[in-house]
């Protein structure tokens, strides 16, 4: 598989999260999945006890299924923000700034609505439950697996595809891991990634606040 011609600054800061510019109608060859794991297991874990896994789904029935918790998860996250028990972090008020706000909502709903048509779905999972640990235990399972799951998507973009980070699945995660045969007293799963070849593969930096109103140097 021929890599696109990416400098290592032009792939960290080009890997967007795709979703109007999948490309449902390409299939994804499972060789090419393979080499973008191979990348994600030379990822730092916590002790090196690599104990992560990667549930790939391609199954026409199984990405259905998939689908149908997404957009269930979405139902319930719109219902949390409508009772008050949930607020969104956007704080939008500049007229550029409202527009991206609405452009990425719009682009989520059109993943929303054809999720189960791409490809491949990843399912990146841990070896460990973080229900009810503390943040410092946490921070390490979490550690363990999301760089992992960053060098899939770093990789998958050097090829050609497509990712998108998501979790309303994790709504209904023990529903998931039924149908996918998860052990879910045992894993945790830290995301669903859609994979596809994308529509053109010229995607550039994204608009970013300014580096001074996120960056402390000594203290906050």
């Amino acid at each position: 598989m021929s890599l696109l011609p990416l400098t290592p600054d032009e792939l960290l800061a080009t890997t967007r999260s795709i979703r109007k510019r999948l490309d449902f109608s390409r299939p994804v060859e499972r060789e090419v999945i393979q080499e973008c794991l191979e990348l994600a297991a030379q990822a730092p874990t916590g002790g090196n006890n690599q104990n992560w896994h990667f549930v790939v789904v391609t199954s026409q029935r199984q990405r259905e299924a998939l689908g149908d918790i997404y957009r269930k998860g979405f139902a319930h996250y719109q219902q949390l923000i409508l009772s008050g028990r949930l607020t969104t972090s956007t704080s939008a008020t500049a007229p550029e700034q409202v527009a991206s706000y609405r452009k990425v909502r719009r682009s989520s709903q059109y993943l929303l609505d054809n999720i189960h048509r791409v490809p491949v779905m990843l399912i990146p999972c841990i070896y460990d439950r973080v229900d009810g640990q503390p943040s410092v235990e946490q921070a390490g399972t979490w550690g363990s697996i999301l760089p992992a799951t960053w060098s899939f998507m770093l990789a998958a973009r050097a090829r050609g595809l497509g990712t998108c980070w998501t979790t309303l699945h994790l709504y209904y995660e023990r529903q998931a891991a039924a149908i996918l045969g998860i052990p879910y007293e045992r894993v945790t799963q830290a995301a669903l990634i859609p994979v596809a070849y994308t529509l053109g593969t010229d995607f550039k930096r994204a608009s970013r606040v300014p580096l001074q109103s996120i960056v402390h140097w000594e203290q906050w």
